[in-house]
């Protein structure tokens, strides 16, 4: 049986266009809110990916830091994580959803645990931005059990002998960063260069979902159509910031740019 993950790749090929994928903070700015959020931001997406608010994050920019620190003095805690995934299933039941976040806080809440509650909810996938490959075969073993998709990260720095490991030990999903930052910088690296690398790869296995992340913007996403989905996450939870700074509801800019995002790769 195809999962979620694997039939909104599908569906997106049918149409001749990269899966447009969102990320937002759980929680941002207060679980109920958040919970809204997700929902409209669903509507004009393929994939959602939710992140769990985590202190000292080592690959976030400031955008979503802003979102984590916010979702945190507000009073996140790991429990509304499942929460908002358990209400968002209710009315959204074949869109993936899949958490992104830190494996300090997986291990500290307990994997085992962790997994039967994702189960239990619905989530898709899980990535886990400090647990590489090879370290994270045991847990993502323990995803797969539960067919749960665990999605492995690649660099423009990993050697091409690691990357068909980790592409040979993986599900139906591959991130691959787009260059050497935090999410949210500027893209450092020209889209041809980018795309030349997603191609190298792209060529392991061509049958694997690979998507790009980190620097996708309204002004990027374009000219990186090529990819099999594009991850666009800093903009949003900028746009979060600059609606709640302006005592406007999010959701109404949120709709508009994803619809421009999505216009833009059709």
């Amino acid at each position: 049986m195809k999962s979620e993950i694997q039939l909104a790749f599908e569906n997106c090929k049918k149409e001749n266009r990269p899966a447009l994928i969102s990320y937002i903070v759980a929680s941002d700015p207060n679980k109920k809110k958040s919970l809204q959020i997700l929902k409209s931001v669903s509507n004009h997406v393929d994939l959602a990916e939710i992140g769990f608010p985590f202190s000292t994050p080592i690959g976030d920019g400031a955008d979503i830091q802003t979102s984590s620190f916010r979702a945190i003095k507000n009073g996140f805690k790991m429990k509304h994580i499942f929460e908002i995934v358990k209400e968002y299933r209710k009315t959204k039941k074949t869109r993936p959803v899949i958490l992104m976040g830190y494996y300090n806080m997986i291990f500290n809440y307990g994997e085992n645990k962790f997994l039967i509650n994702c189960k239990k909810v619905g989530v898709s996938g899980i990535i886990c931005v400090d647990l590489p490959w090879p370290e994270n075969k045991s847990f993502a073993k323990k995803c797969k059990k539960k067919s749960i998709n665990f999605i492995q990260l690649l660099a423009p720095t990993t050697t091409k002998d690691r990357i068909k490991k980790i592409i040979r030990d993986s599900h139906d999903m591959v991130y691959y960063i787009s260059m050497l930052s935090t999410t949210g910088g500027k893209l450092k690296v020209p889209a041809k260069k980018i795309l030349e690398n997603y191609k190298k790869i792209k060529k392991i296995n061509p049958n694997k979902n690979l998507v790009i992340g980190f620097g996708i913007t309204d002004k990027t996403i374009k000219s990186l159509k090529p990819a099999d989905g594009l991850v666009v996450g800093s903009l949003l939870c900028k746009t979060i910031t600059n609606s709640l700074k302006m005592r406007q509801n999010p959701v109404t800019k949120l709709n508009k740019i994803l619809y421009n995002l999505k216009n833009k790769i059709l």
